[in-house]
């Protein structure tokens, strides 16, 4: 028995939280009954539809790339630009979790399970993403601070980030940053309100899984334990 926002989640349909606005604008139908309030349950044998299709969750995958450049951070693209997901061999109906700009390299999860998708995207779950950026110039001792203070940005404060000074390049340095929100390319604006656009952004780490062995443009399937560990960074239990 689960929840039925929960239920669409995992079929693919998308992200728990728009399956929950999906029953309540009428669309779905549980045994020929139309379902508008949340809070129903379904059952083995249950038959779920909507918009008039039958809904049947598919077996439920984990993927995690290493994004290139140029690839769009989407399941597909009106003007026929790759994405992530043409880079992953699977049928099944996956979509990034998050994003990462088209020039931003790194780490990427795939998933056809909207549950977990939604727990990990989450503010109040703090998933640590580390990334690795070189950037015009040498950051000072007082840019270290105010990013781990937090930038004011256009669209609000941002949270304290962990900040380190990687090494230094002829033109400029190498920067870690440890953040926790996933904002429209935020890493660049943070140093870039600290005077050092970025030149090159990398994703080296999501939550407990790194590149490691993870050439740019591969993937790999999720081993059980660490689908095991970021449910429970989720929020949640392996469904």
């Amino acid at each position: 028995m689960e929840r039925l926002q929960k239920y669409l989640a995992r079929a693919g349909v998308a992200s728990r939280r728009k399956c929950e606005d999906l029953i309540t604008a009428g669309r779905v139908m549980v045994n020929g009954v139309v379902v508008e309030e949340l809070g129903v349950k379904v059952v083995p044998g249950d038959v779920v539809w909507l918009d008039g299709k039958p809904v049947e969750p598919e077996p439920l995958e984990y993927h995690l790339l290493n994004k290139p450049a140029g690839y769009l951070s989407a399941v597909s693209d009106p003007r026929g630009r790759g994405t992530v997901t043409d880079l992953v061999p699977s049928n099944a109906r996956l979509f990034p979790v998050g994003r990462l700009d088209s020039d931003t390299t790194g780490l990427i999860i795939l998933t056809n399970d909207g549950y977990l998708a939604h727990g990990l995207m989450h503010p109040r779950f703090e998933v640590d993403k580390v990334y690795r950026a070189e950037v015009k110039d040498v950051l000072s001792e007082a840019d270290l601070v105010s990013l781990r203070r937090g930038i004011t940005l256009e669209d609000g404060p941002t949270w304290p980030a962990e900040v380190q000074l990687a090494g230094k390049t002829k033109n400029g340095s190498i920067v870690e940053l440890v953040i926790h929100e996933g904002r429209k390319r935020q890493v660049r604006r943070m140093l870039e309100a600290v005077g050092h656009p970025v030149r090159t952004l990398h994703r080296k780490r999501y939550a407990m899984l790194t590149d490691d062995g993870l050439a740019p443009g591969d993937s790999r399937l999720l081993t059980g334990e660490e689908i095991d560990s970021l449910m429970k960074i989720a929020g949640g239990k392996k469904s």
